[in-house]
């Protein structure tokens, strides 16, 4: 279709490669000014690169723990799929515990695990294309919500977004700015502004690095800015992504997604989550059930290695923070929108 011929435009970035043999990763640590792939030979390669953020975003990290069970089943000796997945579960453990608040990565692996379940002595070939599924099916996806989310969005509008939430973070396309993509693409996006996201900097090393890749023209600001830029009127959308969406329709995000649904709601502004089905989470009733993970206090300490904080400072690291479902404006997923999410209306959509 043409709107595929112009939104490839805007999608050149792959952060996962399977070369049939190992997983390249890239590494996202080492951006903006390296471009580096990671070569996992292992289930706990893959592991390792998850719990150092060399790969984020929960779809990609799903796609990756999918291609980890693969490597993880290479020196097993089985004649059937069940007997295969008895024998690399403890693997598999291991890559689930890598990251435990997204639940695109337990999703990923409760599905190479029904694949295996079923296979018979092709369980090798069924194991692989399941993964290769998952990964071709989140690229289709990001595209469909990006069509569905940019349809929200009046032409002439200016977004905020925070984390990354694009190719890098996905199979390609993105989610959050998969919907900023086709928004740009569909001429109805004018103005692009992306929170640098502390401590990681996801937003200043990867997102405008990413858009800048794409030629989107895209503003930083310090996460401290947020509410000003939405006083100055120049945002009609906060849009961002989610590592897990709950039955009611509360959504664990990147730390700061919280407060940035706060200040939209004062100043009348929207919030957009955009996020694979996968994402959500029906057997979780609502955000105060979830487990935030926390990171080492030590990367509030410093930059890049070097220790900005006095000795004897202590620090506090959550990951993530629950947005409340009645800030929120729109969910979208490949399977359709949620406005003004509640638990009836999330059901309509996504089931018991």
């Amino acid at each position: 279709m043409a709107a595929d011929i112009e939104y490839d435009r805007y999608d050149r970035i792959r952060p996962i490669r399977w070369t049939g043999t190992a997983l390249e990763l890239l590494d996202q640590r080492q951006l903006p000014f390296t471009v580096e792939y990671l070569s996992c030979s292992s289930s706990d390669d893959v592991a390792a690169a998850i719990h150092a953020l060399a790969v984020r975003g929960a779809p990609a990290i799903g796609i990756a723990a999918a291609w980890g069970a693969v490597l993880a089943a290479r020196d097993v000796d089985a004649g059937d799929g069940a007997t295969a997945a008895a024998e690399i579960e403890s693997a598999l453990q291991r890559l689930n515990a890598a990251r435990p608040t997204a639940v695109n990565l337990a999703w990923a692996l409760a599905r190479m695990r029904r694949a295996l379940a079923g296979a018979g002595s092709d369980w090798r070939e069924v194991l692989e294309r399941e993964a290769r599924a998952i990964e071709t099916e989140d690229l289709a996806a990001n595209r469909r919500m990006g069509e569905m989310g940019a349809s929200l969005i009046a032409a002439g509008s200016g977004v905020l977004t925070h984390c990354n939430t694009g190719s890098l973070a996905t199979a390609g396309f993105g989610t959050a700015l998969g919907v900023i993509r086709a928004g740009v693409a569909q001429g109805r996006i004018d103005k692009v502004f992306a929170g640098e996201t502390r401590p990681w900097m996801q937003g200043s090393r990867l997102t405008v690095w990413e858009l800048q890749q794409d030629g989107i023209d895209a503003t930083l600001i310090a996460d401290a800015a947020a509410s000003h830029l939405m006083k100055s009127g120049q945002v009609d959308w906060v849009v961002v992504g989610a590592d897990r969406i709950c039955a009611n329709g509360d959504v664990a995000n990147k730390i700061g997604t919280y407060q940035l649904a706060i200040t939209a709601r004062h100043h009348g502004k929207k919030f957009m989550v955009a996020a694979p089905s996968s994402t959500v989470d029906m057997d979780t009733a609502s955000g105060d059930l979830i487990e935030i993970e926390e990171r080492d206090p030590g990367e509030l300490l410093g930059v890049s290695g070097s220790r900005t904080v006095a000795e004897g400072i202590q620090a506090w690291n959550p990951v993530f923070d629950v947005t409340p479902a009645e800030l929120i404006d729109a969910i979208v997923t490949e399977k359709g929108i949620v406005e003004r999410p509640d638990a009836e209306r999330m059901k309509a959509v996504f089931g018991a």
